[in-house]
């Protein structure tokens, strides 16, 4: 039986992330596993010049409202272990990572299900997980951009040791 400690639920708070979450606390619960809620913050563009302050937040504003967004996700099943992590940087690639440092055994995240032209543009943060990871990942597609595909979609990114 795979042996499931820690588990990695990236979130950017849309409705495949929060059906993610639903998943991954029911698989935290069934194996009694550690559950790590992560978001990361983009580090912003350089302003336009001349610079207009007007109705632009700073990154602490920003990191301070997405981590008390973090904080208010809670598992319908009280006995599920969350810790809640903050991050900076390119979301793929800060989601692998804390992955590798925390020693997750998977990672549970929502995906858009981007075809297409919008794919193309925007690049796909599960891909690019799944690609890099360092364990296993499921991902979890918005029901409502798939017509025909599943629920969800298991991959497995191999071991990179």
């Amino acid at each position: 039986m795979l042996s499931i400690n820690t588990i990695l639920h990236p979130t950017d708070f849309s409705r495949p992330a929060r059906d993610a979450f639903e998943l991954a606390c029911g698989l935290a619960s069934q194996h009694q596993a550690k559950l790590l809620l992560v978001h990361v913050v983009s580090p912003p563009p350089p302003p336009p010049l001349p610079y207009n302050e007007a109705g632009m937040g700073t990154v602490e504003q920003d990191a301070e409202l997405a981590y008390r967004q973090l904080e208010e996700m809670r598992s319908a099943k009280s006995q599920v272990q969350i810790e809640y992590v903050m991050a900076e940087g390119r979301p793929a690639a800060e989601v692998v990572r804390i992955a590798r440092e925390t020693g997750a055994d998977l990672i549970v995240m929502g995906t858009h299900g981007r075809t297409g032209l919008p794919h193309l543009v925007m690049g796909s943060v599960a891909e690019q997980v799944v690609r890099d990871a360092p364990c296993r990942v499921i991902t979890v597609r918005d029901q409502n951009s798939a017509t025909e595909a599943p629920a969800f979609d298991e991959h497995a990114a191999g071991s990179r040791t």
